[in-house]
């Protein structure tokens, strides 16, 4: 007669202790993946946002005395701040933006939604030797973006005189 035979005790015992280190290291993993991932929606935000701002700044005049267009091409010194008191609606060349601080970020017109938490410094300075041209000839835009997770996302760009 043949006798049947299950499991013994410490093999139950192997079993769970295996099975339960398996599933710590595979719900610590998901805890770490799920902890970042907000993480690519902060940094798609502040892409977006520092793209707004950008293409704000940059269809300004390069200075209070350019004229419309462009032409002809100032040709004083470099010279950052607003003139007299302006507000971001009136904003006309790029160097009225040196200082602003927004908290929460807004275009021109209008405040923004999906942006609470998220904040945005802009400075600028003139920075003609920094791309070949005379000192007077170029401002560089340096944006700061801090998201809510207080990371900060620096973006630079050139507004050349012309």
């Amino acid at each position: 007669m043949r006798r049947e035979r299950g499991a013994t005790l410490v093999e139950l015992v192997i079993t769970i202790v295996i099975i339960s280190t398996a599933i710590a290291g595979v719900v610590g993993a998901f805890s770490l993946i799920s902890g970042r991932s907000a993480d690519p929606l902060n940094e798609t935000r502040a892409v977006a946002l520092a793209q707004l701002y950008m293409d704000e700044i940059l269809t300004r005049k390069y200075d209070e005395q350019t004229p419309q267009g462009g032409v002809p091409r100032y040709n004083g010194a470099c010279s950052i701040g607003s003139e007299g008191a302006e507000s971001r609606a009136t904003f006309d060349d790029v160097d009225d933006y040196n200082g602003l601080t927004d908290t929460p970020p807004s275009s021109a017109l209008s405040s923004l939604s999906g942006y609470s938490g998220f904040s945005v410094q802009v400075s600028v300075s003139c920075a003609g030797t920094e791309v070949g041209l005379a000192a007077s000839q170029a401002k560089r835009i340096d944006l700061v973006v801090s998201a809510p997770d207080n990371r900060d996302f620096t973006f630079s760009a050139y507004r050349a005189n012309f």
